[in-house]
């Protein structure tokens, strides 16, 4: 991916190194869907459970925390994994700036928190263990950056732009935070099925796969991002960490009703109708026959 020399976000917030601790706590919780304790370094992003549920659990519940607002600062000039995310994030904003922009509207930027092991967040406490996570009461972003080493070695998914896919990932969540689709989807918990709830928490994790394939689309348009392969990680990552794939690996049965994320096959199709069409309303998976 061609990255290097491009814009950095000003957006950034870099909590390393600030204390609280951390380490890696392993959990089952609903919404996992897996029947048995699964190794939770993965867990917020790739099984679907609501950031804010998921943030309760962690912190014991209770009211979201008050989070002071920290001054945003760029990473180190010598931290390439940092100024790699920064600047994946500052193309997203490029792209849904112009996108919002063209629909008549102001795209709000979400920003990204950078942390070692544990953060505050108007969620609630995120810990690494949760993996990337997107948290719709201070639209931030978190990311333990050592979870690309979970994605490379654990879950067999290297390059550069499968990491550049899981922010453009959790920037779709922003982007539908903003649309009012998330709102939507979690008004509908305790309304329905748990099995209901789950297909709805599909068609939102795909739609966000789908966000991720949009942005790539018009960065691609733009600035002509893609090396050769890159596509083939992104697709790579897709593919491993589909519910399928996940629910084989922890050795247990695969059980369609419990995914919450979508299979291997559907969030490949999804991120690759977004880079292929370019086009937000052809992510509309809530209208979709068929996923």
């Amino acid at each position: 991916m061609k990255w290097e020399g491009n814009r950095e976000s000003d957006n950034v917030e870099d909590r390393r190194g600030a204390g609280g601790g951390g380490g890696f706590p392993v959990f089952g919780g609903r919404g996992i869907g897996i029947g048995t304790i699964v190794i939770a370094l993965v867990g917020g992003w790739i099984f679907g459970i609501n950031p804010l549920t998921l943030l309760g659990m962690l912190s014991g519940g209770g009211a979201p925390a008050q989070v002071q607002q920290a001054p945003a600062q760029r990473p180190p000039a010598d931290d390439s994994m940092a100024r790699f995310v920064s600047t994946v994030l500052a193309d997203t904003e490029d792209v849904w700036g112009e996108l919002f922009a063209k629909g008549g509207s102001q795209y709000a930027q979400p920003r990204l928190v950078l942390f070692d092991g544990r953060t505050p967040t108007a969620c609630g406490t995120g810990q690494a263990a949760m993996g990337p996570f997107y948290c719709p009461a201070d639209q931030k972003v978190y990311i333990d950056l050592s979870f690309y080493r979970t994605l490379k070695t654990q879950l067999g998914a290297p390059g550069d732009f499968a990491q550049a896919y899981v922010v453009a990932h959790e920037v779709g969540h922003h982007v539908q935070n903003l649309l009012g689709i998330s709102a939507k989807v979690d008004q509908m918990r305790g309304r329905v099925s748990q099995t209901e709830y789950n297909q709805l928490s599909v068609r939102l994790e795909l739609q966000a796969d789908c966000f991720a394939g949009v942005w790539a689309h018009h960065a691609q348009n733009a600035r002509h991002i893609l090396e050769q392969g890159d596509v083939e990680e992104a697709m790579n990552a897709a593919a491993k960490i589909g519910d399928d794939a996940l629910q084989r690996a922890s050795g247990g049965a695969v059980v369609p009703d419990s995914f919450t994320h979508g299979s291997s096959a559907q969030r490949q199709r999804w991120f690759q109708n977004g880079l292929q069409n370019g086009s937000v309303k052809g992510c509309d998976t809530f209208s979709a026959r068929s996923l």
